[in-house]
């Protein structure tokens, strides 16, 4: 296992790496080989046991630190993760479809997504986040035969997606929109809502949702605590009157866990 300061060097050597590379994007693959390097071993590093020990120690004896250095990795891997999809769009483009580490974490994640709220092909699913490589509405859409809308706030985001989903995705009920939760229409016919663990302000969108669904509408939250908070958003506590647990899906070997929440 790491010493404290061993491990708050291995910290801040992911943060100095992503941090350079955010800054190197062009709007071009040209630094996508040096970023997967990085998000696969940071990958494998959030999801490492000992790490997990290492962290929940430090958190007893040096939390404001942890604090501090979980909150600056937290935005930039955001970033870093909404980079390295526009590098794999950017990539197909060319010909290229290889699949990262990262990569097949997040797809193995998607296939135990809703526990036993299941999608079918009468579903309707909003993904919040959808990224510049919309791995869970190809994936959904295709497995399953349901609806899949998924926003992004990030213009390039939708239009780098949009060209995926033509390419992969041809016959799919697949929508992609540069849209807020609050400019869409007919939200009271969704069964399934996804957040993506790397949208900051997952749980104020939530909130939104609450008046404008169905009763019967269920909600996968991505989410990170402990050593994955430096990876993705952690979870909030509600308190009740809206949203309530479901049922937890933790995966100890995946970079996020998922929380269930029905009204």
């Amino acid at each position: 296992m790491l010493t404290a300061v061993d491990f708050h060097q291995c910290l801040q050597g992911y943060l100095d790496k992503f941090d350079d590379l955010v800054h190197r994007y062009i709007q071009t693959a040209l630094h996508y080989e040096e970023l997967k390097l990085v998000i696969d071993d940071y990958s494998r590093f959030v999801t490492d046991e000992d790490n997990r020990n290492a962290w929940e120690q430090l958190e007893l004896d040096q939390s404001d630190a942890l604090t501090s250095i979980a909150g600056q990795l937290r935005a930039i891997s955001a970033r870093c993760v909404a980079i390295i999809e526009k590098y794999r769009a950017l990539r197909l483009q060319q010909g290229h479809a290889e699949i990262t580490d990262y990569f097949k974490n997040i797809e193995a994640c998607i296939e135990k997504e809703f526990g036993g709220f299941q999608i079918t092909s009468a579903s309707k699913v909003l993904m919040v986040g959808a990224g510049s490589f919309p791995m869970t509405p190809l994936l959904i859409a295709r497995r399953t035969g349901a609806e899949v809308v998924g926003i992004d706030i990030d213009e390039e985001a939708i239009a780098l997606g949009s060209s995926v989903v033509k390419q992969l995705g041809r016959g799919l009920n697949i929508r992609l929109e540069n849209k807020r939760v609050e400019q869409l229409e007919h939200l009271e016919g969704l069964t399934h809502i996804i957040f993506s663990s790397t949208v900051e302000q997952k749980y104020d969108i939530l909130d939104q949702l609450y008046p404008l669904t169905n009763d019967e509408a269920v909600v996968a939250m991505r989410y990170g605590d402990g050593l994955k908070s430096v990876f993705n958003y952690p979870m909030k506590e509600l308190d009740g009157r809206t949203w309530k647990i479901a049922e937890y899906v933790l995966r100890p070997d995946d970079v996020f866990d998922i929380a269930l929440y029905q009204k």
